[in-house]
């Protein structure tokens, strides 16, 4: 699956409120992150709690242009987390840490503006 990053790419085809619910978006506060630098793509690996229900889950993030993995600890982000894991080389990345591209092309994180509890499910 190919997700444009482009913001004149055109809008996707209409899926039903069900389809939107089968995604599993939680918030969740990184509690570790170190670079990776055997990825392909520059990237930092996360650990992010996402409360007592789902526990703490492992992404690796290609978030170089924006964040340093000490301005990532303690800071609240969202991620898919009912995805399949990904195997990352030797690192198995267990849920989709969620961003949008800026106007070069880098990723800037999605997080709430105000905190939230960690676990909460976007809706």
């Amino acid at each position: 699956m190919h997700v444009s990053h482009d913001p004149a790419a055109p809008e996707s085809k209409k899926i039903g409120f069900d389809a939107f619910l089968a995604v599993d978006i939680r918030v969740g506060t990184v509690v570790a992150a170190e670079p990776f630098p055997q990825a392909r793509k520059p990237a930092i690996k996360l650990v992010i709690d996402f409360g007592p229900v789902i526990g703490r889950k492992r992404s690796s993030a290609q978030i170089t242009e924006h964040y340093t993995p000490e301005t990532l600890v303690g800071r609240q982000v969202a991620a898919v987390v009912n995805f399949p894991p990904r195997q990352i080389g030797k690192f198995l990345s267990e849920v989709l840490t969620l961003g949008f591209a800026d106007a070069a092309g880098a990723v800037v994180l999605f997080a709430p503006d105000q905190p939230v509890p960690d676990g909460s499910r976007l809706f």
